[in-house]
């Protein structure tokens, strides 16, 4: 299931807005879960921490989707 997510900016960081959706609980477990690979951004792996997520994009983290808009 996708869920929807508004950000007010031109783009939101990638270890943000794991923190922000609350699919992870501090910032060292989002840079943990991004330089292990567990993280898709647009349907492949990245490893960027500091990735600037636009709307129209999606990320993936456990069985879990959003689409930024």
């Amino acid at each position: 299931m996708m869920v929807t997510f508004k950000i007010t900016g031109e783009y939101i960081q990638l270890i943000q807005l794991l923190k922000v959706l609350n699919w992870v609980e501090h910032g060292g477990e989002a840079q943990a879960v991004v330089i292990t690979g567990m993280v898709k951004y647009n349907g492949k792996t990245d490893f960027r921490k500091r990735l600037k997520v636009r709307p129209g994009d999606t990320v993936e983290f456990r069985g879990k989707q959003v689409c930024i808009v």
